[in-house]
């Protein structure tokens, strides 16, 4: 029988065979298996006896289960029902003719069939490896419903599987579906709560609409974090290939709360968060934040404490929207196409340098560098979030705008952005993802606007990368306006993103 495994976020077919022989009772399971597997003839034997046939454990026969390829490392007990049914197989209980046929699941004692995790990964590539039709748990059956050709049987118990096979009766196939019907269940806080802070709203909005990665800083209180969690409130939702792809990856990395995932995902990982967890790895390779944030946010709260070789990983995934994983025994790269919000403060003190600091000008320094340039060079946007207005912060009514007002802009520019991107037959979907090719094909630059950035990249030292970054900047800004050229006040405002501590 045939059944599957993640490796990463690629399946991998694992071929389940059974061989019956006389001599003591005995029963093994050979492939390089972890424990749970090891443990799987236990839990395999009870189901087998538990849904009415004869237990291997009680024969005076040797069982032997190997997972091929054998020098491939085997985690998880998805494999169970794919044994259960090879085993009644050989046995000559069950007329099975294996091909094409992917089965699994985990068989609980009574011969249940339990909910596995990272079901719709393998799903998504069994037609592609040849399969026609999966045998799958009913729990799953959510998940699975958005995977597409091909043929999908949920079952509850393992008598149900062999009922079907045996043609007694028959179980009715899952319809796939390529509507999103149930929304998500993620809490959104819309941007109207926010009082005041028109710069910090205005740049997150840019950076919405152009997937640019943004810093804010400005002391504690001042609300940083309130705008990075409403950050999310104005992103469009998902749509059903960007939900099975997020879907698939929090199923991979064993997370998934819910059936289905609609909105753009919102990871905020403590400061103390490992290197592992921020960018992923392991035995068996799961993904990090990084990749759990794909399609969505990742915010990074008082950024300058996390360990400074979590901040330096960052810069490969920031410029090519991938992490690459290399290891002993392999090399896995996992999608991380997230827009990266960080906020610190000025000084460790947090009041900053012109409002009664009381650092000294060393742990100041300090502090600074904790940021490297190389880092700095692949954030788009520095926000400077100054203190609240305390007038806007104690008015009872606000005419702040929602959350949906700014979302139909951001929707809009990316519309725009995507026309412009296919006319031009551009893989893209972001300004964010423009290269020096595609930017030079494609953006219209007034040549006042020219002069200006030349100007301005001489007398600040912009390198090259952050040269681009401006006009990529630029280019959201004219797509939020609805224009086609960029003018001298879109390189004004673009530029005044790139500003740090003083």
């Amino acid at each position: 029988a045939y059944t599957a495994q993640l490796f990463g976020l690629t399946s991998k077919t694992i071929i389940v065979e059974v061989d019956i022989s006389n001599g003591l009772n005995a029963f093994s399971i050979v492939g390089l298996g972890d424990r749970a597997v090891e443990e799987a003839k236990d839990r395999v034997a009870a189901a087998i006896k538990n849904s009415g046939y004869v237990s291997p454990k009680q024969k005076n026969q040797k069982v032997v289960i190997s997972l091929a390829p054998a020098d491939t490392r085997k985690e998880g007990s998805s494999f169970d029902l794919a044994m259960a049914i090879a085993y009644l197989a050989a046995v000559n209980e069950i007329e099975l003719d294996p091909d094409r046929k992917l089965f699994l699941g985990e068989l609980s004692l009574a011969g249940r069939i339990c909910k596995i995790n990272g079901l719709l990964p393998i799903l998504c590539q069994a037609s592609l490896q040849g399969f026609t039709q999966v045998f799958i748990p009913k729990g799953n059956e959510k998940e699975a419903s958005l995977s597409k050709n091909i043929i999908i049987f949920p079952a509850s118990s393992l008598k149900e599987i062999v009922a079907h096979i045996m043609g007694i009766e028959r179980i009715e196939p899952l319809i796939s579906t390529n509507i999103i019907e149930s929304p998500s269940n993620t809490p959104l806080i819309d941007m109207n709560i926010v009082r005041g802070n028109e710069t910090g709203k205005r740049g997150l909005e840019i950076a919405a609409s152009g997937a640019h990665n943004i810093i804010m800083c400005g002391p504690p209180g001042t609300g940083k974090t309130m705008l990075a969690q409403c950050f999310s409130s104005i992103l469009p939702p998902l749509s059903y290939e960007q939900s099975v792809e997020v879907t698939g990856i929090h199923s991979a990395a064993q997370i998934l709360s819910q059936d289905l995932i609609t909105t753009p995902p919102f990871r905020a990982p403590h400061h103390t968060a490992s290197y592992p967890s921020i960018v992923g790895g392991g035995g068996f390779p799961k993904p990090g934040e990084i990749t759990l944030a794909h399609r969505g946010v990742l915010f990074l709260d008082e950024f300058p404490e996390f360990d400074r070789e979590v901040i330096e990983a960052l810069r490969q995934p920031l410029e090519d929207r991938v992490i690459t994983i290399s290891r002993v025994r392999g090399v896995i790269t996992f999608p991380a196409q997230c827009i990266l919000i960080a906020s610190m403060n000025p000084c460790p003190c947090g009041k900053g340098k012109n409002t009664g600091c009381t650092c000294s000008q060393k742990s100041y320094e300090s502090y600074q560098r904790k940021i490297s340039g190389p880092i700095m060079d692949r954030l788009d946007i520095w926000l400077n979030i100054n203190k609240i207005d305390y007038s806007k912060l104690s008015a009872l009514k606000t005419s702040e705008e929602s959350s949906s007002t700014i979302r139909a802009r951001v929707i809009e520019a990316r519309r725009i952005q995507l026309e412009r991107y296919k006319k031009y037959n551009i893989n893209k979907c972001f300004n964010s993802e423009m290269n020096a090719e595609n930017i030079e094909k494609i953006v219209i630059m007034h040549d006042d606007a020219r002069s200006l950035l030349r100007l301005s990249a001489e007398r600040f030292g912009l390198s090259g990368r952050a040269f681009h970054r401006v006009i990529k900047v630029a280019q959201t800004i004219v797509d939020l306006a609805k224009i086609d050229i960029i003018q001298k006040e879109h390189i004004l405002e673009a530029l005044q993103y790139r500003q740090k501590i003083d």
